[in-house]
């Protein structure tokens, strides 16, 4: 008998429990709908000016412009004495992760496509910090290309111990049978070939401690419907990383991954429609795409040993809270 008064005023409970829920949801209380504020400083929402540029787009024309500086990152010597070569260097990601690797006490070699004033933005960011840096314009999907790269790097600064890979080629095709042969070379070329030559070029010069981090993608890992082969190339990225790092592991040489969400540059603003850049990274839980300050700091965790010398092999997804 007291097993059933306590099995009864259990369930009491829990029809309380659920009346006052149902009574909570029928108030019409929400939890705020804004923005939610996350970081040392406010970031841009949607909606963004309508735009749209040429290939391969140019940071100096966004509207807003990215915010890259990270002025509330405090370097602390995580790369110093080191040198890195990041591709796609001149905007973006690219151009954030150039910067903390200065300020980290890092020497930058900027491989970029062909964006010159975007570059030499990037290359003066670097010298503010205190550290060198050289500019490499050219093709990574040319094997010519990345072995010149990594040479003069070398040549020019003694050493080569991290490479970011995270040039890319990104077109949507809204019909997937509208998918050119030459379209999806292209971004094959870009963004599989390119990691394959510069990574193979740069592995003859890494001495044990040193680090790779690729740049993936959340299409790598959902896929996109809009963006066929882009997913494709992202997936293989990912795959590539995990291969490689098994691979590289008795070189001492670990490799891994950031696979971002949105991200306010100009890869994307130069393959969408102008509406629907206004609302880019509108559909995250954050409401808003990344700031390209804001994906950097992984790369500097994911190149330094001081913070992960036990870390290889890994895809750290930065999504804005999917």
């Amino acid at each position: 008998m007291p097993q059933t008064k306590s099995v009864k005023t259990i369930a009491a409970k829990q029809r309380r429990i659920q009346k006052k829920v149902a009574k909570d949801d029928r108030s019409g209380r929400r939890a705020p709908s804004s923005p939610p504020r996350t970081g040392a400083r406010d970031y841009p929402v949607p909606p963004f000016p309508k735009q749209h540029q040429p290939k391969p787009g140019s940071e100096a024309r966004l509207d807003p412009e990215p915010m890259y500086d990270a002025p509330f990152y405090r370097g602390s010597g995580k790369l110093e004495g080191k040198v890195a070569l990041v591709s796609g260097a001149d905007s973006g990601i690219g151009r954030a992760v150039a910067v903390l690797f200065a300020r980290e006490g890092a020497d930058v070699a900027i491989a970029y496509l062909a964006e010159h004033a975007d570059a030499r933005a990037t290359k003066a960011a670097v010298e503010s910090e205190g550290r060198r840096a050289i500019l490499l314009p050219g093709n990574v999907a040319s094997r010519a290309y990345c072995r010149r790269a990594v040479a003069k790097t070398v040549r020019e600064f003694g050493r080569l111990d991290v490479l970011v890979n995270n040039a890319a080629f990104q077109v949507h095709t809204k019909d997937f049978v509208d998918l050119t042969p030459e379209h999806f070379e292209e971004t094959l070329k870009t963004n599989l070939y390119g990691y394959f030559h510069l990574a193979q070029a740069a592995v003859p010069y890494m001495k044990p401690g040193s680090a790779i981090v690729n740049t993936g993608s959340i299409t790598g890992i959902d896929g996109s419907k809009n963006l066929v082969d882009y997913s494709m190339t992202k997936g293989g990225i990912h795959a590539f990383t995990r291969a490689l790092a098994g691979n590289l592991l008795p070189r001492g040489i670990r490799v891994n991954a950031v696979a971002p969400g949105p991200v306010w540059t100009p890869l994307n603003p130069s393959d969408k429609e102008a509406a629907d850049v206004s609302k880019f990274g509108a559909d995250t839980p954050m409401q808003r795409p990344a700031q390209p300050e804001e994906i950097a700091p992984a790369y500097v965790f994911l190149a330094s040993p001081h913070c992960s010398s036990y870390i290889t092999g890994e895809i750290l997804p930065i999504i804005g809270g999917y």
